[in-house]
C-alpha cells in the first residue's frame, strides 16, 4: 500500500533519526528464519497461574472501570511497603507512588515532567533506547557519557565499569537529570554503594535530578543485594525510582510498572501522567496487589534466575565465546571475536544477522545501544527462556 497518499499533508517528524527498534527487526528476523530468539528480553514460559486467578477474580468482582488517576491504593501501598523493607525508604503511597503502563512510559513521563527545551540530560551509554527520544521529544539535549570498556590481554572486552572523570564533566549548571540504569541493560553491571555515594558527590551542589531505571531490581545474583537509589536518603531526595511488574513477575505483555519520587516530583510527574496514559488497566492492578502481599514471589527470583544464567554459560563455555561477567539482570553479555571464523570479523549487526539467519539463534548488537555504534565485538543473549530452548539453542551455538 502506498503510504505517501498525495492528499496527506508533509510535516517535519518529531524524530527524524528513529526507525524501528532493533529488537523489532531481530525478533521479525528470527521468526522468518525460525530462529531461536533470545534477541528480545522476554520469558517465554508462563507466568504464575496463582496471578492470573487473582486477575480473574478482580474481573468477576467487576473491577472493570477507571481506577484511579494515580493506581489502585492497596497496590500503592504495596509498593510502599516493599520499598520500605528492602531499601528502607518510606514513601508515601497517596502522594510519592503511581502506578504506570509499564516502565518504559514511566521513563517518558518523568522526562517530559521535568525537562525543559535547552536543558541536559545525562545518560550512560550503551543505554535503553527509550532514553534519547524521551529526551527529544521533550526539547532536552542529550548528554552521553560511555561506560569504561575494559579488555583482557587478548584485546577483548571482557567488562564495563563507570567513567567518574567523564561524567563529572558532563555534569554541569544546564544539567536538569541524569539517568542511570542499576542492574544495567545490556551489560548487567551493578552500581554499589560506593557508586551512588560518588554520584551525591556529583550532584551535591547542582539542582540536578536523577532518574534511577531499577526494572531488573529483583534479578541479582551470587548472593549480592541490589542497591536502590531508594536506600540512599541524599539521593533519594533527588530521584525518580522507576520499576517494573513485567520484569518481576514474568508479565511483560501487561506492561505494569510503578514510579516513586518525592511529593513535589511527583506532583509535577501525575501532572504528564494523567494527559499521558490517564491510568493502567484496572484488574490488573488489583491482581498484582494481592499478588504482591508474598514477599516470595519476588524474593525468590534471584535464585530462580541465576539457575537459569548458570545453565546457559555454562553451556556457551563449550564454544568459543568469551563470557562478560553476568551478576544481574537476565541477560548474557558475550565477546564473539575470537570465534575461529571468518564471520568473527564482522560487525556486531552483521553477526547478528548471520547468527539468525544461518545458525539459527537470534541476538542483539551492544552497538545498537549507542546512539552512534561502538564496535567492540560484544552481542547479548536473551536467558529469560525455558530451559529445553536454552538447550536447543547452545547446540546450535557450540556448532561454531
Amino acid at each position: 500500500m502506498d503510504q505517501n497518499h498525495p492528499l496527506t499533508p508533509a510535516f517535519p517528524s518529531r524524530l527524524p533519526d528513529v526507525g524501528t527498534t532493533v529488537f523489532t527487526v531481530m525478533s521479525a528476523l528470527a521468526a522468518k528464519h525460525q530462529a531461536i530468539n533470545l534477541g528480545q528480553g522476554f520469558p517465554d514460559f508462563p507466568c504464575d497461574r496463582e496471578l492470573i486467578s487473582q486477575v480473574n477474580k478482580a474481573m468477576l468482582a467487576d473491577h472493570n472501570q477507571y481506577p484511579p488517576m494515580i493506581g489502585v491504593a492497596d497496590l500503592r501501598q504495596g509498593v510502599s511497603q516493599k520499598i520500605s523493607t528492602l531499601y528502607g525508604h518510606g514513601y508515601d503511597p497517596d502522594t510519592e507512588i503511581t502506578i504506570t503502563a509499564g516502565g518504559t512510559q514511566g521513563i517518558m513521563t518523568a522526562i517530559l515532567s521535568c525537562v525543559s527545551p535547552g536543558d541536559e540530560v545525562v545518560i550512560i551509554e550503551p543505554a535503553y533506547d527509550s532514553y534519547r527520544p524521551s529526551i527529544e521529544l521533550a526539547g532536552g539535549k542529550t548528554v552521553a557519557v560511555s561506560l569504561t570498556a575494559n579488555c583482557d590481554e587478548q584485546g577483548c572486552v571482557n567488562s564495563y565499569s563507570i567513567p567518574w572523570d567523564e561524567l563529572a564533566k558532563a555534569i554541569n549548571p544546564k544539567t536538569r537529570l541524569v539517568i542511570i540504569n542499576t542492574p544495567h541493560n545490556p551489560t548487567g553491571m551493578v552500581w554499589q554503594k560506593s557508586d551512588l555515594d560518588h554520584l551525591a558527590n556529583l550532584v551535591r551542589n547542582t539542582t540536578a535530578l536523577i532518574l534511577s531505571d531499577e526494572v531488573y531490581e529483583h534479578m541479582v545474583f551470587d548472593g549480592f543485594k541490589h542497591i536502590s537509589i531508594a536506600s540512599h536518603p541524599e539521593l533519594a531526595a533527588r530521584s525518580f525510582v522507576i520499576s517494573s511488574f513485567g520484569k518481576t513477575y514474568h508479565v511483560t505483555g501487561w506492561k505494569v510498572g510503578y514510579v516513586a519520587a518525592p511529593a513535589a516530583m511527583m506532583k509535577e510527574f501525575r501532572k504528564v501522567h494523567q494527559f499521558n496514559v490517564f491510568t493502567v488497566n484496572t484488574p490488573m492492578q488489583y491482581g498484582l496487589a494481592e499478588y504482591l502481599k508474598n514477599a516470595d514471589h519476588y524474593l525468590a527470583l534471584p535464585s530462580f534466575y541465576q539457575a537459569k544464567r548458570d545453565f546457559f554459560s555454562k553451556g556457551l563455555g563449550r564454544t568459543g565465546f568469551k563470557l562478560l561477567p553476568a551478576p544481574a539482570t537476565y541477560f548474557q553479555c558475550v565477546n564473539y571475536t575470537k570465534l575461529n571464523i571468518p564471520q568473527a570479523k564482522m560487525s556486531e549487526a552483521d553477526f547478528c544477522s548471520w547468527l539468525t539467519t544461518e545458525v539459527g539463534v537470534a541476538a542483539i548488537p551492544v552497538s545498537v545501544f549507542y546512539a552512534k555504534p561502538v564496535e567492540s565485538g560484544v552481542i547479548r543473549f536473551c536467558f529469560a527462556k525455558e530451559e529445553k530452548t536454552l538447550s536447543a539453542a547452545l547446540e546450535r551455538l557450540q556448532t561454531l
